[in-house]
């Protein structure tokens, strides 16, 4: 866990302070009150065509104080520490949210966390000297795997938070929280025409993450993803089966089927899952979880925003919707608890009900029958500018990597489809679920409200009865 002394060593703010900040932000009446300090340190790096092309540092320093009232919710925040800011902060928030007589905060106690990453490990003492090697073996991997590759662009990021939430039941809850991310574009040149892909590795881990097998690895994947689209043709349009193949059609999942599940669409009536826990909404071979407690990946957390602990949240349980995902008001609104996934993208935003990692459990079939059970249909690897309407849960997402499937057999891959279609729909037509479940390590971030927060995400193969495909110019 991290060290709940932290800001008053590095910023003098003293838990004296802090109670008096509480009380402020409690004293037009608020039901409950939070502080959420950060200390977020940003370092990146971009190397293109074997020279480093940009590099840059960056800090950012403040605390959130909100004010719950029922539904009600009073925000406001400040980059100054200092003891007349935070007060300014509090009484704003409690200014938007109030009701009732004061109150005060109860006694401060620390709380201890379980550990899903190197809590002692701090990116902001990693220089650019031990990253630039890494950026250069990269290159040199891509121009030596195929001569076809006219540009290489690769792109560094490693990124160290240091959290703080003091809530005015009395719960201190600090965390130390890196992250990385490592990114390869790549250009090849063919008979005067020109395909570029990318993939990436992100994790919450330090530089070891990175060793000679992980880097090759993302290298020959950018480079068989980019080189398999000379070949590519157009793909057969209309409603056709849809297999989804392990690992990041998982994007397919979060997107079009996830963001339904977070309780504040439920609570607000918006999603197309309002009324369905305890229903049937797929077949018995489907579960879904969301878990913030896999070692060390990208969604992981050890807490959320809120000051609760992580955990493993069963979503769909052999087919029937068992649980949304939860933060503070949506559990206090259904009388249940808190899932913890109450997560913002940094001091200056309201938590949120949010994904952390979500992916389906293996089902009982292999990859081989899922494909085998094909007569025509399409099989998609990697999707790219999905757009998604959650309420009612409508989606279309670009198909960047996949093969057509005839009589049971890929047979050639397939380049610019689009599908659409339905979350629940698409859900509730799942027809297997292989025993292949891979959770996807890329670095992908969820976007909701105008914020963005790390996620990872993932799928075994599946496939899906029938998906209207098309084509795109």
């Amino acid at each position: 866990m991290g060290d709940p002394k932290y800001f008053e060593a590095r910023f003098g703010v003293t838990n004296e302070q802090i109670r008096k900040v509480l009380s402020a932000a409690l004293e037009r009446g608020g039901g409950f009150s939070e502080l959420f300090f950060q200390h977020a340190r940003n370092t990146g790096v971009g190397l293109e065509d074997g020279v480093v092309n940009r590099a840059g540092s960056s800090v950012d320093l403040g605390v959130g104080v909100r004010v719950v009232v029922g539904d009600r919710t009073g925000y406001a925040f400040s980059e100054d520490l200092s003891l007349p800011a935070m007060l300014a902060a509090a009484r704003t928030a409690s200014g938007i949210a109030s009701g009732g007589a004061s109150r005060e905060p109860g006694s401060l106690t620390p709380v201890r966390l379980p550990s899903h990453y190197d809590t002692d490990y701090d990116w902001s003492t990693v220089g650019v000297d031990r990253i630039t090697p890494v950026l250069a073996s990269i290159d040199e991997l891509a121009r030596r795997a195929d001569p076809r590759v006219a540009k290489v662009q690769a792109s560094f990021v490693g990124h160290q938070s240091t959290i703080l939430i003091v809530t005015s039941d009395g719960r201190i809850v600090a965390d130390e929280q890196p992250m990385t991310r490592l990114g390869l574009n790549v250009v090849m040149e063919q008979g005067g025409a020109r395909q570029s892909n990318s993939h990436n590795l992100a994790a919450r881990a330090g530089m070891d993450t990175y060793t000679s097998e992980s880097v090759r690895n993302l290298v020959d994947v950018a480079i068989e993803r980019t080189g398999v689209l000379f070949d590519a043709v157009r793909p057969p349009q209309g409603e056709l089966p849809v297999v989804l193949a392990a690992g990041s059609s998982g994007i397919l999942l979060h997107e079009a089927i996830g963001h339904g599940m977070e309780a504040d669409f439920n609570r607000k009536g918006v999603s197309i899952f309002s009324d369905r826990i305890g229903r049937p909404v797929a077949q018995p071979f489907v579960s879904i979880v969301d878990d913030g407690t896999h070692q060390a990946l990208r969604g992981s957390i050890n807490v959320d925003d809120e000051g609760t602990p992580s955990e493993r949240t069963l979503l769909v349980e052999e087919g029937v919707l068992r649980s949304y995902l939860h933060d503070r008001i949506s559990a206090g609104h259904f009388e249940v608890s808190s899932t913890g996934s109450g997560r913002r993208e940094s001091f200056r935003h309201i938590p949120l009900p949010r994904m952390r990692n979500t992916y389906m459990l293996p089902g009982p079939h292999t990859k081989e029958e899922v494909i085998a059970n094909v007569k025509k249909g399409v099989y998609c690897i990697s999707f790219t500018n999905g757009q998604v309407n959650i309420g009612a849960g409508d989606y279309t997402f670009y198909v960047k990597n996949g093969w057509l499937i005839e009589d049971g057999k890929l047979t050639a891959p397939l380049k610019d489809v689009n599908i659409i279609g339905n979350g629940p729909e698409t859900l509730s037509r799942i027809t297997m679920v292989g025993d292949d479940l891979e959770i996807d390590k890329g670095g992908w971030t969820c976007g909701k409200d105008g914020q963005g927060v790390p996620v990872s995400l993932g799928m075994p193969t599946c496939l899906v009865s029938s998906i209207t495909v098309g084509g795109s110019a």
